[in-house]
């Protein structure tokens, strides 16, 4: 294959590459070193979220290395630029974390701005942290030029006294601190050897759980979910995401032809199978609206419920991303489904072959661990459930993988932050049987959605995980354990249910028939409505102002913008 193979003249990069009028324009690839024959292949970006904020991006930017390798090799000329993350766990616990969803549709935005305004043909997008993975997914289907993402990887756990420790045993050792079952030197000893290196989290949080849904979805090469992040074995995948982006490109193959309804639905599936994040019933929504595709965070509920919990992870299980990876990965777990018939094996794939093909000769271990026959799952029905009912008209989630009581009923603890509701736990001043609801933490009132890691935790690290609920318009990381309900809708900013819930009202939650119920008449739910006035954010300028201005419901990704189906011209048909 030579740079002849492909016809420029129907490639955006010849808006900047080509005619006599473009030689302003390719002056500046002399300048980098670029020389004719490069200037005349197709252009291919390759984005990372490589930063120092964290060791979840730390490895990206070698790794955007190797990628640049593959593209080269196949006769593409790589354009390397970065964009931003914010990791959710330094900004968990603190107003930092009002900015962590927003990072999402800011990665989508900077990257189509990137792409558009210098003209590239194709994207290759490396993503270690929780919003940055459906970030660049989100930019891949907006563009819709050929395409291939792939995950930096997972750290490898640490060691605490002979036992695998993640950092959300860190996060609920500050509970355990708090109520005096932990000392400082132990706290600062478990602090020390619990991320031991490059990746992000090990559990099925909510990075691997977007890393599996990646390869589910089909714009992820096979296995480039599983390899922990400081495996050499990384680099060979990006130079195969390299080469294989420039064989979609040759081949004419998009990334909305990948991501379809069916596609979409086979991610769901592998979600409910690991039990993993109640995130990805925000996120898959959001890369849904980029292809103008209607799947909203109750359809993901239905088919979370038909799913059987077969992947036995953290945080509501046994093992780590590594486990799984070293017990044939993200395929393994597909094969399963396949065979199982839960998932559409006609799906087409980056790899140019559909989802059934690429597992052709993949075979599970008789005497698998991590991975479950669907025969015999750990549970029948997904480790995610989607509820609705009086408290949430527009709908909620709640992450019920490892738990054995699915129902819960008792009185409200109303807070109007997380931070309420956190000086409450770590002060003793919730009781067995509360439900705490943490309200106006919602996409407009918070702003941004602020994750409740610290709060959970703190419950659990304190010996109250399993006996007391917590709601919130807010969500939950997918670190999160115990009975905890997220996305409710409409949210309190909105005047939703959710906020005109007083001290002491009962609140019945029943995972197993999906329902969410506050059990107040609604002659008195009338009258507080009535009463009922909006409040300030706190935040009328910056960022966090513009996105509460844009941003639409849970229910529907918490958006930005109209998606797909409002779109005029494609950007790769320019």
């Amino acid at each position: 294959m030579d740079a002849k193979t492909f016809d420029k003249s129907k490639m955006p990069s010849r808006h900047a590459t080509v005619g006599p009028e473009r030689a302003p324009h390719r002056s500046y690839y002399y300048a980098m070193g670029l020389n004719a024959e490069h200037i005349a292949q197709p252009f291919v970006g390759v984005v990372s979220c490589w930063n120092e904020a964290a060791p979840c991006n730390i490895a990206l930017m070698r790794q955007a290395q190797a990628v640049k390798a593959g593209v080269r090799e196949a006769h593409g000329t790589p354009r390397e630029f970065c964009t931003i993350t914010v990791t959710d766990g330094i900004a968990m616990g603190h107003e930092g974390m009002k900015s962590s969803l927003v990072s999402r549709d800011v990665i989508a935005d900077s990257v189509e701005l990137t792409v558009r305004g210098h003209c590239y043909d194709a994207l290759v997008g490396i993503a270690g942290c929780d919003k940055s993975l459906p970030g660049l997914m989100m930019s891949m289907v907006r563009l819709n030029v050929p395409s291939v993402f792939m995950y930096g990887g997972s750290i490898l756990p640490g060691k605490f006294r002979g036992r695998d420790v993640t950092v959300v045993d860190v996060f609920e050792g500050v509970g355990k601190h708090a109520a005096g079952e932990m000392s400082d030197d132990d706290l600062h000893s478990l602090e020390a050897v619990a991320c031991p290196g490059a990746g992000a989290c090990g559990g099925q949080f909510t990075a691997n759980t977007m890393a599996c849904v990646s390869e589910a979805m089909g714009l992820a090469l096979p296995h480039s979910a599983g390899a922990p992040a400081e495996y050499e074995s990384r680099d060979d995948y990006a130079v195969a995401s390299g080469k294989a982006v420039m064989e979609l490109l040759r081949e004419g193959i998009r990334p909305r032809d990948i991501v379809t309804r069916k596609a979409l639905e086979n991610a769901a599936t592998v979600v409910a199978a690991t039990g993993g994040s109640t995130n990805a019933g925000l996120h898959l929504p959001a890369i849904a609206n980029e292809a103008g595709i209607d799947f909203d965070l109750m359809e993901v509920a239905d088919i979370f419920k038909r799913t059987p919990y077969i992947a036995d992870l953290k945080p509501g299980g046994k093992y780590v991303a590594k486990d799984m990876y070293e017990s044939g990965g993200v395929p393994v777990l597909l094969k399963t489904l396949l065979d199982g018939g839960f998932l559409h094996g006609d799906c087409i794939t980056v790899t140019g072959r559909t989802i059934a093909e690429n597992l052709q000769g993949v075979d599970r271990e008789p005497d698998e661990k991590v991975i479950y026959p669907v025969s015999n799952p750990i549970t029948p029905t997904g480790g995610v459930v989607g509820l609705s009912g009086s408290l949430a008209p527009d709908g909620a989630i709640v992450k019920v993988a490892g738990m054995s009581n699915l129902s819960f009923r008792g009185p409200a603890r109303c807070f109007d932050s997380e931070e309420e509701a956190f000086d409450a736990v770590n002060g003793g001043r919730v009781k067995d049987g509360d439900v705490i609801i943490v309200r106006y933490e919602g996409p407009k009132g918070g702003p941004g959605m602020r994750e409740m890691l610290s709060t959970t935790s703190a419950l659990y690290g304190a010996g109250m995980g399993d006996k007391v609920a917590l709601i919130t318009d807010g969500r939950f990381s997918g670190a999160t354990r115990g009975f905890c309900v997220g996305h409710v809708g409409p949210e309190a900013a909105e005047g939703g249910p959710i906020g005109l819930v007083r001290d002491g009202d009962m609140i019945a939650i029943d995972a197993v028939a999906g329902t969410l119920d506050l059990e107040v008449s609604e002659a008195d739910l009338a009258a507080r409505r009535k009463a009922w006035k909006p409040r300030p954010s706190g935040h009328e300028s910056g960022a966090l102002w513009k996105f509460a201005q844009l941003v639409g419901p849970a229910r529907y990704g918490a958006v930005t913008h109209q998606g797909g189906r409002a779109e005029v011209v494609c950007y790769a048909d320019i």
